[in-house]
């Protein structure tokens, strides 16, 4: 059901720092911090060979990822995101299975314009899971 990785959501700090770190430490390609307010979050997407690093920041207090630093002042691992072919079926499927879906259960648009859904991260070892539609 799950396709490939499309990212790994690192929660950081200070987001021009951690964009600096990738591109000049790392020489990766580090793409323009882009405000998704319905999300409460900044995002600045570094492209790997094989997936993405998605920086993510909070944008306003009552962000989720204010709420994440709050309780991981350096940052970390936010979430793990996969690609699915058709999310409305992988959340049908999931939720028979018992995974939780959060929200309302319905997709909304992630900061790559298309579908996203994310799963309870206690039926998943711990991991906050996105689900993305290609």
């Amino acid at each position: 059901m799950i396709g490939r990785l499309n990212h790994v959501a690192i929660a950081v700090p200070d987001l021009e720092t951690a964009a600096a770190q990738y591109r000049d430490t790392l020489g990766a390609t580090v793409r323009a911090p882009q405000p998704e307010p319905d999300h409460g979050v900044t995002v600045v997407f570094i492209e790997l060979p094989n997936t993405k690093i998605e920086l993510l920041h909070p944008l306003g207090d009552d962000s989720p990822i204010a709420a994440f630093l709050a309780k991981n002042p350096s940052g970390g691992i936010h979430h793990v995101c996969y690609e699915v072919d058709d999310i409305l079926s992988a959340r049908d499927r999931l939720q028979a299975a018992g995974a939780r879906v959060l929200g309302t259960g319905e997709p909304k648009i992630g900061a790559h314009g298309k579908p996203v859904l994310f799963l309870h991260p206690k039926d998943f070892t711990g991991v906050l899971v996105e689900l993305e539609e290609l």
